[in-house]
């Protein structure tokens, strides 16, 4: 099935404004993350308690905070799900308790201030203690992860096409990170394990979207020899384009779906894949394409200066051998 029949759009015009505005996004994402003191990292990389609390009656926030405070002197209190719930959010910090029991009689301290207070009668939802030792262990394993799924990524595409694409690829995967980090901040989401697997799982679906793309180009590059290396790739993105939008189309709705119908515990994972379906879609079309068309010319402009260089320097000895022979002439 095709949407666009024999799609001609100048994708490549409209690529630098393309990086100006990812930038721009990008930037304001790290000055949001540089104000607020860092990634917000949930429970799994932070560590500490979440307790999620869903009560008989509408209860408010102040209420819960004054009766926390007199076993706490740090927590977080907000809204969870929908205002109709009555559910409410309680997360705890670690307060520097190294083992699983201190988490665990912390909590059962706030639970037992909760049901003291005025706040009425409630239920537990909902239970995380995470200690400081798994939650440092959870986010140098995540480092690893994306680390080596990168690697591999420049390895695989280096070796299948040339090595221009998989620069564009990986750049391509970085922007995506870094656009799904911005919008995270910007809506509130914490760095959780979902998320991370979110990204990784953006992180192949942006890279097959560009493999596609790349596997055109070096298709067309043998039945298009005497063009530009600029309208090859433009054509081979339009070529894809249907492709394109049917399958980032088919990914988005499920995405939308899980995110609008999937719960609270799925909000962010679905977020962060609707997010990075959208960015991988359009980095594969703009920055990817434009990293491997500016790699590919400055490749070839070196190649240029030392293949002349090269003649240049192979001239001399003969300008300096005819002249001898002149000389020796006369």
């Amino acid at each position: 099935m095709a949407i666009f029949k024999n799609p001609k759009f100048d994708f490549l015009k409209w690529r630098w404004p393309a990086v100006g505005l990812s930038l721009v996004i990008i930037a304001s994402g790290a000055v949001a993350i540089a104000v607020q003191g860092g990634l917000a990292l949930g429970i799994d990389f932070s560590g500490g308690t979440i307790l999620i609390l869903q009560f008989d009656s509408p209860v408010t926030q102040e209420t819960l905070r004054g009766a926390i405070g007199e076993v706490v002197e740090e927590s977080v209190v907000q809204d969870s799900g929908d205002p109709s719930d009555n559910t409410v959010m309680i997360r705890l910090p670690q307060g520097g308790a190294e083992q699983g029991t201190s988490l665990e009689d912390g909590a059962t301290a706030v639970l037992e201030a909760v049901s003291q207070s005025s706040a009425g009668e409630f239920t537990v939802v909902r239970r995380d203690l995470v200690g400081p030792i798994i939650g440092e262990e959870l986010k140098r394993r995540g480092v690893y992860a994306f680390v080596f799924a990168m690697l591999g990524i420049l390895v695989y595409i280096g070796l299948r096409f040339r090595f221009s694409f998989a620069v564009g690829a990986i750049i391509a995967v970085a922007h995506d990170i870094l656009i799904t980090l911005a919008l995270l901040t910007f809506f509130g989401y914490d760095l959780s394990l979902n998320v991370v697997a979110a990204m990784l799982t953006i992180t192949g679906y942006s890279v097959n979207d560009s493999i596609v793309v790349f596997d055109r180009v070096r298709e067309n590059m043998r039945r298009m020899r005497r063009d530009s290396f600029d309208t090859l790739v433009n054509t081979s993105i339009n070529q894809t384009l249907s492709r394109t939008v049917i399958t980032s189309g088919t990914t988005a709705f499920a995405a939308l779906a899980l995110f609008l119908a999937g719960g609270e515990v799925l909000e962010g994972f679905a977020f962060t894949i609707l997010v990075g379906v959208v960015s991988g879609t359009y980095s594969t079309i703009f920055i990817a394409a434009a990293a491997a068309i500016v790699i590919s010319e400055r490749r070839a402009a070196r190649r240029s200066q030392h293949v002349s260089g090269g003649d240049q320097a192979t001239s001399k000895p003969k300008r300096r051998a005819k002249k001898a022979r002149t000389r020796a002439r006369a």
